[in-house]
């Protein structure tokens, strides 16, 4: 379980695929503090497994599903991702509960200014729609973000500046893919 609250941008130094996994090796340097192979970590969201850690490196096994599903199976060497460490019992919860679990991938229709502030319209495939409440929660690459309103397939989120320098979302833009996970409780409904 995580928190959407982003801790750290890692950097893609490497990926290996063999048949049925692929090695995705990420530069990090804040996540790894109290780490250990076993740990769960949200790699843009999605929750991996640390199966090596090394003085500035974690490595996780990615399944072929995850690779199809998620915006990880297009990341290449170099590409920043949004790090973050699972919950320990007892810590603020500053975001909103977020599983780790991707439920699909959204495409980034518009990044634009409105009313001074930055926003990014993202479509979703309509079977999805009913999860987006405005003023709801949502994870976009594991970023937990307020949905500020929704069109007939798509919704709205502002960034603030502090959001934007700290995540992956300063290097996205329109037709870019991001990882969408809807709020456990937007699901329910």
């Amino acid at each position: 379980m995580f928190s959407g609250i982003i801790e750290e941008l890692g950097q893609v130094k490497n990926i290996s695929r063999r048949a049925k996994v692929a090695l995705l090796e990420i530069k990090a340097d804040k996540v790894l503090e109290d780490t250990r192979i076993g740990d769960s970590i949200s790699v843009n969201g999605a929750c991996l497994t640390v199966v090596k850690k090394e003085q500035d490196t974690l490595s996780f096994e990615v399944m072929p599903e995850t690779l199809k599903v998620t915006n990880l199976g297009i990341l290449r060497i170099s590409d920043k991702v949004n790090l973050e460490r699972a919950l320990k019992i007892g810590d603020r919860l500053s975001g909103h509960f977020v599983t780790g679990h991707i439920d699909c991938l959204g495409i980034i229709r518009k990044k634009n200014y409105l009313n001074n502030n930055l926003s990014f319209e993202i479509a979703v495939p309509p079977k999805f729609m009913h999860c987006i409440l405005p003023k709801g929660s949502i994870a976009v690459d594991g970023i937990s973000l307020t949905i500020v309103d929704k069109k007939s397939n798509s919704f709205r989120v502002y960034i603030i500046p502090h959001t934007l320098k700290n995540t992956t979302l300063a290097f996205k833009g329109p037709s870019d893919k991001v990882n969408i996970e809807f709020d456990l409780l937007a699901k329910k409904s």
